[in-house]
């Protein structure tokens, strides 16, 4: 961290933010007109709302500029201390996998880039690995608070092995892990089908990790509040191109990073479950997602006009604009929820 910022953590965090933001703004412009230089432009999938052929061509992979602008601020205001490192590792690797997602789908023309398969396994790896990571370096506890009700025990079940590490001796809480690894999977593929509109991904994630920042401080990780803030402080720079009508989509680059650094934010605060309820609009948009595949595969029919969530009130007749503005209150308001959980248990010690 500037040592002259130091004394200052709450100014710091809005420093963040504001960083965040102005290295954003002030990349993107070359960053568009680099890739429309080199007509490299989103693909749209061919089943979506017809509304939405007018985008085809519209440049993508914003996101790379939010992960460069997320690290410069981090690594200016931020001590370079684990938590803080392992954080930064797993949301760049995510979007390096994002990106090779991204790339392929412009180099074959067409909306679809890797395959799930691959896309899962890479996911399921820099999960796996984090989640081991915080666990034996950072003697994060393999646990789950389910506020206000009980703490459960996700290290019953453990392999240790004869490697010392800071925390003792290095130990794979199975439970743990799997339970993790679902979590930080599952956010960064809801993420990523939430980032279906202009503005969408980009205001919803900058209101739960807002929250995030706000937790972290409250539990003095600092360092964890300043790359959170920085992540907010991203998205409102991207906001200023990828408002409707966008000059610019994150991509798969973006959406699935800013996915697993709302998981990894949570597992480093020891909010998991309170997390689902921050980031509850991306959860609601993949069960909407699951939801019609399963009852379509029971029925041969649709339950929603079309999944994710918010193409489905396309559908309806609501403007593109109307969906996001609405989705972004929605997205508030459970944050909102989830804080007051965490405070109100806080509180009761």
């Amino acid at each position: 961290m500037l040592s002259v910022y130091a004394q200052y953590p709450t100014f710091t965090v809005f420093l963040a933010v504001f960083v965040g933001a102005i290295v954003t703004m002030l990349l993107m412009p070359l960053w568009i007109k680099g890739l429309k230089k080199h007509l490299i432009g989103q693909q749209v999938r061919a089943d979506g709302p017809e509304s939405h052929l007018v985008k085809q061509g519209t440049p993508t992979m914003g996101g790379v500029i939010m992960l460069v602008a997320m690290a410069i601020t981090v690594l200016l205001l931020a001590a370079p201390e684990l938590d803080t490192i392992f954080i930064l590792v797993a949301i760049i690797l995510t979007g390096v996998l994002g990106f090779i997602d991204d790339a392929s789908k412009v180099a074959k023309e067409r909306s679809l880039g890797l395959t799930p398969k691959a896309k899962l396994i890479g996911q399921f790896l820099i999960s796996t690995a984090f989640v081991l990571a915080v666990v034996n370096w950072l003697g994060i506890p393999p646990t789950i608070d389910i506020p206000f009700i009980t703490t459960l025990d996700f290290g019953i079940l453990t392999t240790t092995l004869p490697i010392e590490v800071p925390a003792g001796q290095f130990s794979i809480p199975w439970l743990y892990v799997i339970f993790c690894d679902i979590l930080l999977m599952g956010l960064s593929n809801a993420t990523n089908l939430t980032d279906g509109l202009d503005g969408l991904a980009a205001g919803t994630v900058m209101m739960a990790i807002l929250v995030m920042a706000a937790i972290s401080y409250r539990l003095d990780l600092l360092d964890a509040s300043i790359v959170s803030a920085a992540i907010a402080g991203c998205c409102v720079g991207f906001l200023w191109f990828n408002a409707y009508p966008a000059d610019i989509f994150m991509g798969d680059t973006g959406s699935l990073a800013l996915g697993m650094a709302l998981g990894c934010v949570a597992i480093v605060t020891k909010t998991e479950v309170i997390s689902l309820i921050i980031g509850g609009l991306f959860v609601i948009e993949a069960l909407s997602v699951m939801i019609q595949v399963f009852y379509f595969k029971r029925t041969r029919k649709r339950l929603f006009l079309m999944a994710p969530l918010h193409h489905h009130f396309e559908k309806k007749g609501w403007s593109e604009v109307k969906v996001v503005v609405r989705f972004w209150i929605i997205s508030a308001f459970l944050a909102a929820v989830g804080f007051s959980i965490f405070f109100a248990q806080s509180m009761m010690g």
